[in-house]
């Protein structure tokens, strides 16, 4: 096949993107950038661990070819960081036991990024709903949708 190059931004900075229509964005990233934390998990699109924002919209990108992302503003977990604290998203998880064996964890930041600047105090239903495209073995959900609601209860943003 042949390869084509398109510049993009990648947590605030510039990259090019080599690849052809093959290769993915997750495989770009992980791959090329080295941006590890993005996790592949089904390659189907069903389970959220490889979820980036897109122009602030989760996406699966494991489906999402790398070529499609010219132009585009694409936030991985790498971003997600507040310095040397954990975003409140983050740090919400880790204080309900939302996370586990931390697999899906980077997918799930990624689509509560994206829920909470969208809406930044969601009720329980909205919170759910945003989160039926990830996948979790170990901790059965609740502990995940209890630290979005504390993170909506007192109204703050990611």
């Amino acid at each position: 096949m042949n390869s084509a190059n398109t510049s993009t931004l990648v947590n605030g900075r510039s990259v090019t993107i080599i690849g052809d229509g093959a290769t993915t964005l997750l495989d770009f990233l992980r791959d090329s950038l080295g941006l590890r934390g993005t996790k592949e998990g089904c390659n189907e699109g069903e389970c959220g661990a490889c979820t980036v924002l897109i122009d602030g919209r989760p996406v699966d990108s494991c489906l999402y070819p790398a070529l499609a992302a010219e132009g585009r503003i694409i936030e991985t977990i790498e971003g997600m960081d507040e310095g040397s604290h954990l975003s409140s998203i983050q740090a919400a998880l880790v204080a309900t036991g939302g996370i586990q064996c931390g697999f899906c964890t980077p997918g799930f930041v990624m689509t509560l990024t994206a829920l909470l600047r969208k809406q930044p105090n969601p009720n329980r239903n909205e919170i759910v709903g945003a989160l039926a495209g990830n996948l979790c073995r170990c901790t059965g959900y609740s502990q995940i949708v209890e630290a979005a609601v504390s993170l909506s209860e007192l109204g703050k943003e990611s």
